[in-house]
């Protein structure tokens, strides 16, 4: 990656979504508990910052990035003819025909549309989340435990909603670690070492990257990547490019383009995401629907890869933000993108 530093977009103002104040992009940084935070233009890096405890040579955790990148091999597969998206997933994996996903289609996982008695609320000490965390802990199960023991064991043992699948769009971990089970069924491989062999070992990372794994060795298709600031950039500036970098073309633009289309509008929006208004959610990927084309791969507390097409811009957000929830977030950082991305643009009008 090459440098070509922008001092001035410290500088560029917005108004965050429901104030009538303006805001600076540097004000942002510290208003959001930014860790780290890239953009770049081009294939250019135009601003590139560190704080806390993280510098150029730290890891982060990527949260539910890790998501978009399950999703991505997904589409990957897809496109390539070797995953059925209208396949229903009892026919890929038996050992779930009795639980709710087992008449769900690989589609309606991808999508996060399936119907799903669980409750991924963070605040709530008995949500479902919890469970799944604890069959997920890598570490020995107490004496006389006798709930599920890894992410696969615990994925059987839930139970479909009263609406059908497809009908609303609901944001639940579990679909992503059912598609990891899906890309592993098809593939012969888990997602880490796929992953390894379809793009981090052709991008140019210059980092290795990590993901958590369960007692059984699972990885964690649904959150457990860490990995360096400049190397998750060059994600976004793979999908960017349509799936090339570096020259070499990684997977069809077919699959970016079929990302970037966009999921059931009318499913998310029963959701009632009320800073994604308009959006959609597609093969894990957050799509924004707006007038720049942008769509995101995001997580927890802050975690972030926003690509706006229109302006060839791709901005890579760490966070330690104390709400797990981005919709805080959103009202300060979603306009501030669209406001550099404005800021590039003209700058490029007047060269």
């Amino acid at each position: 990656m090459t440098y070509a530093l922008d001092s001035g977009i410290d500088t560029v103002t917005f108004q965050p979504l429901g104030s009538d104040k303006t805001m600076t992009w540097k004000a942002s940084l510290s208003a959001n508990y930014t860790d780290g935070m890239l953009i770049l233009h081009k294939g250019q890096i135009v601003y590139e910052t560190y704080s806390g405890c993280l510098n150029e040579r730290g890891k982060h955790a990527a949260m539910s990035m890790t998501k978009s990148l399950t999703g991505l091999l997904a589409e990957i597969l897809v496109v390539e003819g070797k995953l059925d998206p209208a396949a229903k997933v009892d026919t890929i994996i038996p050992e779930l025909k009795n639980s709710a996903f087992g008449s769900a289609t690989v589609r309606q996982v991808m999508d996060m549309t399936t119907s799903l008695k669980y409750s991924e609320d963070y605040a709530d000490p008995n949500a479902d989340i919890w469970v799944y965390s604890k069959a997920a802990s890598p570490f020995p199960k107490p004496s006389g435990d006798k709930g599920p023991n890894g992410y696969f064991e615990y994925l059987q043992t839930l139970k479909k909603d009263t609406i059908n699948h497809g009908e609303v769009f609901g944001y639940k971990t579990v679909n992503s670690d059912t598609l990891g089970w899906i890309i592993s069924k098809v593939t012969g491989k888990d997602m880490t070492s796929l992953l390894s062999e379809r793009i981090w070992m052709k991008m140019g990372a210059e980092q290795d990257g990590y993901m958590t794994v369960d007692a059984k060795g699972v990885p964690f298709a649904g959150g457990g990547i860490s990995a360096g600031l400049r190397d998750m950039g060059r994600i976004g500036q793979l999908m960017l490019n349509g799936g090339k970098i570096n020259g070499q073309q990684l997977f069809s633009n077919k699959v970016v383009e079929n990302i970037q289309a966009g999921g059931d509008k009318k499913a998310f929006a029963a959701a009632g995401y009320k800073t994604l208004e308009g959006g959609s959610y597609h093969s894990m990927w957050w799509v924004m629907h707006n007038q720049h084309g942008a769509f995101a791969a995001r997580g927890v507390h802050g975690q972030t890869i926003y690509v706006d097409p229109t302006a060839e811009m791709v901005i890579v957000r760490f966070s330690s933000f104390p709400s797990a929830a981005n919709s805080k977030i959103d009202p300060t950082s979603l306009p501030a993108y669209q406001a550099v991305a404005k800021y590039l643009l003209n700058k490029d009008s007047e060269k």
